[in-house]
Formats: structure tokens, sequence, C-alpha cells
């Protein structure tokens, strides 16, 4: 009998991440957000698990995360703070509605 030659040890399956470009990556979340019709469903379906991964590394690697965008910011902050700047957000975009 033969042998089949080894072809050295084998890699890990690549994960769903890796197998795609940051451009398919951001293609996808819109789609997915696009599926959702209402503020809370989005909210509940896409945004806090996509948030819950952000932080769950965010706090496995010690960072602290101040993302500034062209049309967003995102913050991350400890439960102490959560809430307070909740109503600062809040209020600020209260107080920059242009009246009608």
């Amino acid at each position: 009998m033969s042998r089949k030659p080894s072809r050295g040890p084998k890699s890990a399956p690549k994960s769903v991440a890796e197998k795609r470009s940051p451009d398919e990556l951001m293609r996808y979340l819109a789609e997915e957000m696009e599926r959702h019709s209402t503020a809370e469903s989005l909210n509940d379906k896409v945004l806090i698990p996509f948030m819950a991964a952000l932080e769950k590394i965010a706090d496995a690697r010690g960072y602290v995360l101040n993302i500034y965008g062209e049309k967003s910011n995102l913050v991350f902050t400890s439960d102490e703070h959560a809430e307070q700047i909740y109503y600062l957000i809040e209020h600020y975009l209260d107080e920059s509605v242009a009246p009608d």
C-alpha cells in the first residue's frame, strides 16, 4: 500500500471576518441594518450586538475607545459614567436642533 504524502500541518479554518474585506464587511453590516425598519429593531438586532462585540474585545485588550468619524462618534466608558454621558449627548442633541 502506498501512503499519500503529507502536505504539512493543516491551518485553522478562516473565520467569516478573515474571509471578508473591510468593504465587504461594511456592505454586509449595511444590508443587515437595512432589514430593520424601526430604531428599536435596528438597535436590538444589529447595533447592540455589534457594540457588545466591540466592548468584549476592547475590555479583553484593556482598550478605551473613542472613535471620531465624519458623521458619528463612538464613546466607550465605564458603567459608572454611561448614563451621565447618555444624558449629556441627549441634552446636546436637544439643544442643537434648529428651531422651525
